[in-house]
């Protein structure tokens, strides 16, 4: 029993070897093809388990899912010959394996090259027709459109590719050109600042004219109406005044001579010269005013 048990395992290991040699498995996710002696004998197997002749066959298996050309950016022309600088992307699977295989040998590598190159051509073609302004936002979903129909027209019969979907990540412009632009756009809203600064300081001037007028009519007719009602207040003092004194016009020249009085002796050092007749005495000599004759 211990003796035939490593011949079993043997044999076991001999059939393992044997059958891998006869069988292969095809995912869902592969495409592949069967080469006899290095001639295609069978294109596009399908998905599942499969038999081959050991050394005779061989298997080739490519992914079937769609895949990602990430291309390099490019500089395209536009209708008005400006330079742009493109970075795009292509979605892409395999639709005929035989023709794949042929074109690409089954590479990933050189059918991304090769579909790079038409990518490229497609897009040079489509900004070559159209302006700045219809590449960056006027028309870009019918570029990519337009760019997706020509390649499959061409690329299924010369690599058996499919093109999903052609897209554009950036659209960038050069260097120089961007600086170009930077400066004409920042001298432009300078320019607009200026105009903006010019605008408010007319608006600034026209404010504080309007203000230093209406400050000088409001003055003016404050100043009109104050010596109006000064005027009329005199006026009404006056009449007060000659109302008053016309009843009594001795008592009005007994306040007046009082108020002389007071004026002329208001300070102590002042010498008054004046005759002991004179009228300026009136009321000093007498309480009526009335001479001593």
């Amino acid at each position: 029993m211990n003796q035939s048990f490593p011949k079993i395992l043997v044999l076991v290991v001999l059939a393992i070897i044997f059958s891998n040699s006869f069988i292969y498995v095809i995912k869902e996710t592969e495409r592949g093809v069967k080469l006899h002696f290095g001639r295609i004998t069978e294109a596009d197997i399908p998905p599942g388990l499969h038999f081959k002749w050991p050394l005779a066959d061989k298997v080739r298996k490519f992914d079937a899912r769609v895949l990602t050309l990430d291309a390099e950016p490019n500089s395209f022309l536009t209708r008005e010959k400006k330079r742009l600088i493109v970075d795009a992307f292509a979605k892409w699977r395999i639709k005929d394996v035989e023709v794949y295989y042929k074109a690409t040998g089954g590479d990933e590598a050189v059918a991304h090259a090769r579909l790079g190159d038409r990518v490229n051509d497609g897009l040079r073609n489509q900004f070559g027709t159209r302006t700045l302004h219809e590449v960056v936002s006027g028309e870009r979903d019918a570029l990519m459109h337009n760019i997706t129909q020509q390649l499959n027209k061409t690329v299924t019969q010369s690599l058996g590719v499919e093109v999903v979907d052609v897209r554009v990540k950036r659209i960038d412009l050069p260097s120089e050109v961007s600086e170009q632009v930077f400066r004409r756009m920042q001298a432009e809203r300078e320019k607009e600042a200026r105009e903006l600064r010019s605008i408010g300081k007319e608006a600034a001037e026209e404010i504080r004219a309007d203000a230093d007028r209406q400050e000088t009519v409001i003055a003016a007719n404050a100043y009109k109406e104050s010596e109006q009602l000064r005027g009329a207040g005199d006026a009404k003092a006056t009449a007060i005044y000659a109302n008053a004194y016309s009843k009594d016009p001795e008592f009005y020249a007994f306040t007046r001579s009082l108020k002389a009085y007071n004026n002329a002796f208001s300070s102590k050092g002042d010498i008054l010269l004046v005759e002991p007749d004179s009228e300026f005495f009136r009321y000093l000599k007498n309480s009526k005013g009335q001479s001593g004759n």
